[in-house]
């Protein structure tokens, strides 16, 4: 997400939100200003005003702030105190004074803290100290979610860790022997193949050898993509994968698949290619020809496979909800536990590859799948600018972590004039037959969420995203339309507020 720049001409339509917290700061520096540091360099970033205070209906107005000197001395002190703020991430271009209504306020921005210094934490307590941001405000993080950031810190990718507990026979040999066969497929004259099972593993970073017991053990990465999923939840209790297909709006799913179903091995490796077909099959193919080779596959199915491949190679599965794939008549969902490493900004720019899994990322590079130069989700955005498709969403989310792509199949161009009248009323009718289904969803989501704060007027949109199992862009967006409507209002703050549903 790109710096967060304050502009005094937008002073009156400001208000406060996931970026933006207003302070008084008449009495000095606010103990809560440290809890909102914490927060924004833990997340996206974000700017911190003080002079200002919240009104009612979420305006501002400014407070006569005194004692600009001592008010910055006094911050610069505390933020280089260690024993208040585990780390100083600011210079003196982050901060600026200006003059409103004849009144100071100073602007602090706070930048996303980079992983090795995550988390960032205050009164020198880790698991009390550590905040993030949500709609709500600030929030104590979890402990769940400290290790997370801890395990992120590393330089050391997390999934090279050797299991020592557990013996090379928890992996899966029947997915072991696929992989091998695509390898030799892609590569037939690896020296690699001329080695038996164990040493192979060894070789591609699935299994290492003890300092311990001298003994070849799987690593994480090789429990993840071979094993069989009842012995993977040994080591993370949260782990799993679900796909669900839904392709007929009346029908709940018209496919679903679930690693806890016992029926497949439950694995990455089998996961991956399984839901390739899946994901795959309903893509156009154009039959061309290289030489006497059929090519049979476009930009959209290599866009495809790298979300899928990108998807794996950066889940955390020490968080819950686990992988899931979502395939609708217009849309591809796909989401994975765990933030984004390099942050939203930085991942949707390119040019630095940053795996949470370096080593499955390399197991999957060894089978020609996955992109390693950080270009891999820009390509996604230029395969649906050229397809003239609606702009990929990513989304990045917290308690839990959640990391979410929203891949839509609608055209977003306007019909050119030019065109013959029998292709513009195909193209017409296509379109329509998707907004009747578009509208008969959007209908039935309001509904759902107003069925719920009747249940709860206090349900916050955290809670809301969880029942549904929506992404909170599309959670934020329903209830826009639910106020512009006139049938939902907030009364209160964002904060300790309730919703009001109106009977028109």
């Amino acid at each position: 997400m790109e710096r967060f720049d304050f502009d005094l001409n937008f002073f009156d339509k400001y208000r406060e939100g996931n970026r933006l917290e207003v302070k008084k700061a008449n009495g000095g520096l606010p103990n809560s200003l440290w809890d909102t540091y914490s927060s924004f360099a833990n997340c996206n970033g974000g700017m911190i005003i003080l002079g200002i205070k919240e009104r009612e209906d979420g305006s501002w107005h400014t407070t006569h702030l005194q004692n600009r000197d001592k008010l910055l001395k006094d911050f610069w002190d505390t933020i280089n105190n260690r024993t208040k703020v585990s780390v100083n991430l600011l210079t003196e271009e982050n901060i600026n004074t200006y003059q409103v209504n004849g009144d100071v306020i100073i602007t602090i921005y706070v930048p996303r803290a980079d992983r090795e210094y995550k988390p960032v934490y205050i009164n020198d307590n880790l698991f009390k100290g550590t905040f993030r941001r949500d709609h709500e405000g600030d929030y104590h993080c979890s402990e769940v979610e400290v290790r997370g950031m801890l395990r992120d810190q590393a330089d050391r990718s997390v999934d090279n860790k050797i299991l020592t507990n557990m013996d090379m026979d928890v992996l899966c040999q029947e997915t072991i022997k696929d992989f091998r066969s695509r390898h030799k497929v892609v590569n037939e004259n690896h020296v690699w193949h001329k080695l038996n099972n164990e040493e192979y593993l060894e070789r591609i970073g699935a299994a290492q050898i003890s300092d311990g017991d001298g003994r070849l053990h799987p690593t994480v990465a090789g429990l993840l993509m071979f094993g069989e999923e009842y012995k993977i939840r040994y080591e993370f209790p949260e782990y799993f994968l679900d796909y669900r297909e839904i392709l007929d709006p009346t029908i709940r799913w018209t496919d679903r698949l679930e690693s806890s179903s016992g029926e497949w091995s439950g694995n990455l490796m089998d996961f991956f290619f399984q839901m390739e077909r899946k994901l795959l099959r309903d893509l156009k193919k154009p039959f061309k020809l290289d030489g006497f080779t059929r090519i049979d596959e476009t930009p959209v199915h290599k866009a495809v496979r790298e979300a899928l491949a990108n998807c794996i190679a950066n889940a955390d599965f020490n968080f819950p909800r686990g992988i899931v794939i979502k395939k609708e008549l217009d849309s591809l969902v796909i989401e994975n536990p765990g933030s984004i490493i390099t942050g939203k900004a930085q991942m949707l720019k390119g040019g630095i590859s940053e795996p949470r899994n370096k080593a499955i990322m390399k197991m999957f590079n060894l089978i020609r799948v996955g992109e390693r130069a950080g270009s891999g989700v820009p390509d996604i955005f230029h395969v649906w600018e050229d397809e003239g498709w609606m702009t990929p969403i990513v989304e990045e989310q917290y308690k839990p972590d959640r990391t979410i792509l929203r891949l839509s199949f609608t055209e977003k161009e306007v019909l050119p004039d030019f065109l013959p009248e029998k292709e513009k009323h195909g193209r017409k009718s296509g379109r329509k037959k998707n907004e009747r289904l578009k509208a008969d969803e959007i209908k039935k989501r309001k509904e759902t969420i107003l069925q719920l704060i009747r249940e709860n007027s206090s349900i916050t949109i955290n809670e809301i995203v969880e029942k549904l199992e929506i992404s909170r862009g599309m959670a934020e967006s329903t209830i826009r339309n639910l106020k512009s409507e006139g049938k939902l209002v907030r009364e209160g703050s964002t904060k300790a507020g309730k919703w009001i549903i109106k009977d028109l």
